[in-house]
């Protein structure tokens, strides 16, 4: 059964590479054509977005006003207040550290006994080649050398915008988003989340990372590229069990 799947699987990934050789031969010194436009919500495996939103607002049109309540005002800033809102997060993180540790410890310690009067002659005659003045000898040393050091810089310089989650009782906002971007077979990742103060966010609906509260930032990548850079299972696994 197993030789079955397995020569299917061949006979499948051949199919594959030759119908992918034909059309690149087909393709010769033409120009790569583009995606034609289609209804996002037509195509398999589409799901609506489900994002927090505040609770709807009933309009109330007041005579002789212009303004139209759940409406933003003409010159209020547009700043994110809301469940719901979006605003841009510049993330900034430039740190550097360097310590470096040494520690040597060591400690030498002898210690002679001996016997004297008759019971050193005793002992002569009993042992003569030992002399009974040095019979007893201990001797101990120890040493410990410990050497540390850390040489760590991270850089990161980019935006990214983050959505209201939640609005807390004190009028902090919970914030986060998350990108994505995909370049051939490789994929970058960067999430953010935290706390913010309403009083933070710039009149351009802008904050800076460093302005966050309990800041989670992660960025990084997923693909063939990060892939090739991370051991195997198996030495994952080696070093897991031996560690040293």
């Amino acid at each position: 059964m197993k030789l079955l799947q397995i020569i299917t699987l061949i006979a499948l990934g051949a199919s594959l590479t030759a119908c992918t050789t034909a059309n690149r031969i087909a393709n010769i010194g033409k120009a790569p054509s583009l995606t034609a436009i289609e209804n996002p919500q037509a195509k398999a495996g589409y799901k609506p977005v489900s994002m927090p939103m505040p609770e709807p607002e009933k309009v109330a049109y007041q005579p002789n006003s212009l303004f139209i309540s759940g409406k933003r005002g003409f010159f209020k800033d547009q700043r994110a207040s809301k469940v719901g809102d979006i605003l841009t997060v510049d993330v900034t993180i430039a740190d550097k550290a360097q310590i470096a540790n040494k520690t040597s410890r060591s400690r030498t310690s002898t210690n002679d006994a001996g016997a004297g009067g008759v019971v050193g002659s005793i002992f002569n005659s009993v042992v003569p080649d030992v002399s009974a003045n040095g019979a007893i000898e201990l001797s101990s040393g120890s040493a410990d050398t410990g050497d540390g050091s850390v040489n760590r810089s991270e850089t990161l310089d980019t935006s990214v915008a983050a959505v209201v989650v939640q609005v807390l009782p004190n009028g902090n906002l919970v914030i986060e988003g998350r990108q994505e971007v995909r370049v051939n077979f490789e994929v970058r990742d960067l999430i953010i989340a935290g706390v913010v103060r309403p009083e933070d966010i710039g009149a351009n609906n802008t904050i800076p990372s460093e302005k966050i509260a309990q800041a989670r930032i992660s960025y990084g990548g997923r693909g063939q590229i990060t892939d090739v850079q991370q051991p195997r299972y198996g030495q994952q696994f080696m070093d897991a069990i031996l560690p040293f």
